[in-house]
């Protein structure tokens, strides 16, 4: 056995397993929503394996609704995360930090579509707020980002 096959015999094991670690993420989306596509893709170039899901629009409706998502908080696509809902253009490094820190809650949204959020590029950023949803309703803002150039 060479050095280098032993080398690759004792990785190969690791890189499985990290890509295995990948938190598994399902994006339920109305089919014709190209900037949903746009965010599972930001997922996935940020250390998750999201898979979107299309369903017609009152389907999409009704999913919101049993995950207790308030209307004025929902987005174009709502994503399943280990038990947190994920509505919106949500930034993958806040969804790594809501994984890593379990706050309790139903999950994390960030209403409409600002521009400047992933999936939502541009040349300008509007300021906008990632919200902690918790299961009466209420908000609090778990990030901030002001928005410019």
């Amino acid at each position: 056995m060479t050095r280098r096959t032993m080398l690759a015999t004792l990785l190969l094991p690791g890189a499985l397993l990290a890509q295995r670690a990948k938190p598994a993420i399902t994006v339920y989306k109305d089919v014709n929503c190209g900037c949903c596509s746009k965010w599972i893709q930001h997922l996935n170039n940020n250390g998750f394996n999201a898979v979107g899901k299309d369903m017609p629009l009152d389907e999409l409706r009704q999913l919101k609704a049993r995950y207790k998502i308030p209307p004025a908080m929902q987005s174009c696509h709502t994503g399943i995360v280990d038990g947190y809902v994920i509505e919106g253009h949500i930034p993958a490094e806040n969804v790594q930090r809501l994984l890593k820190e379990r706050p309790k809650g139903i999950g994390l949204a960030v209403p409409g579509m600002p521009i400047g959020s992933p999936g939502m590029e541009g040349a300008l950023s509007e300021a906008y707020s990632v919200l902690m949803l918790d299961p009466s309703g209420r908000t609090s803002v778990f990030k901030t980002y002001p928005g410019g150039k």
